[in-house]
């Protein structure tokens, strides 16, 4: 049987808990009132999701109340507005339940899907030509981000290199599909590449001058300061371990590349350890010094001299029956 002061304890947590209570849903109600006084208004809002591409069709919207003062801008209040007279719109940005439908994230009246429409204010729209090899096998998907690399003939010579021509370039499309394949392969001969208007003209005049490759980067990774030009002289295994080079090169200095700075670093510790051998002191040899050998006799035919322990002896061979 609980004893009174427990009795006690519970009843004053439990008034305690219904305070609190009573408190959190007038704060609740107070705040949902403030939030309509200014009268509500419908939106449209999305009842499934809408990925690039999907056409906006009365069964896939519906309108629920927004309060006035939260209504976002480019929202659409009624299905006239959204649809005048039957024309359709698609879907340019992914669109999740329940979201409102906004003006920037639909295409015009009457008009279908457009890369246009995704490119940010002074951005282009530059398409390169590509292959199962320099497109990563079709595992390039939209919306990733690669580096494009050149490779090209030296001018009067029969040297080719390759440069870094752009790094962290955003993909737009592979071929004509400009949506995710949930990460399946997509074979495509061409590749679409967000860029600005004078990476647009280098990689127009890259494939005039040579042949470009993507090379898949990692989603975030920070671009490399630091480019090498790679010649037929850098196919090599390297020592230094893979492309970790032991000394930074200059950005786009031709014959200073991974040779160059291999060649410097073991010219440096070449030097470093000629100086220590140079800079050691002499040693002097205190012990007892050699006593010169005395002079041999003359030979006077075959012999030759036998060591007996410390001693030595000449014996003469050959005299056997003279």
């Amino acid at each position: 049987m609980m004893s009174r002061q427990t009795m006690l304890a519970l009843a004053g947590a439990l008034v305690l808990g219904l305070i609190a209570v009573f408190i959190a849903n007038s704060y609740l109600n107070r705040a949902q009132k403030q939030a309509y006084a200014g009268g509500t208004t419908k939106i449209a809002v999305a009842t499934a999701a809408l990925n690039y591409g999907t056409d906006i069709t009365p069964d896939k919207i519906r309108f629920v109340d927004y309060p006035n003062s939260s209504i976002p801008p480019g929202a659409f209040t009624s299905a006239q507005q959204l649809m005048p007279d039957g024309k359709k719109r698609v879907a340019l940005l992914p669109i999740a339940i329940n979201e409102p439908i906004l003006k920037d994230k639909i295409s015009a009246e009457g008009q279908g899907a457009s890369i246009s429409a995704l490119l940010p204010d002074g951005m282009r729209a530059a398409t390169v030509r590509i292959n199962d090899v320099s497109g990563v096998a079709g595992f390039i998907q939209p919306n990733d981000h690669v580096d494009v690399l050149i490779t090209r003939s030296l001018p009067g010579t029969n040297t080719e290199v390759t440069d870094v021509l752009l790094q962290n370039t955003r993909v737009i499309a592979m071929g004509t599909k400009a949506t995710d394949a949930n990460g399946k392969p997509i074979s495509a001969k061409t590749a679409t590449l967000e860029v600005n208007p004078i990476d647009a003209q280098k990689l127009a005049l890259g494939e005039a001058a040579g042949s470009l490759s993507l090379v898949l980067r990692k989603a975030g990774e920070e671009n490399n300061p630091v480019v090498e030009t790679v010649s037929l002289a850098d196919l090599r295994y390297n020592m230094y371990g893979g492309a970790r080079y032991p000394a930074p090169a200059v950005v786009g200095n031709y014959g200073t590349g991974v040779g160059g700075a291999i060649g410097n670093s073991m010219a440096n510790s070449a030097a470093k350890i000629a100086a220590a051998t140079s800079s050691r002191p002499s040693r002097r040899w205190t012990g007892v010094k050699a006593k010169p050998k005395s002079a041999k006799p003359a030979d006077n035919g075959r012999q030759i001299e036998v060591y007996r322990g410390t001693k030595s002896d000449q014996v003469k061979v050959g005299d056997y029956g003279r």
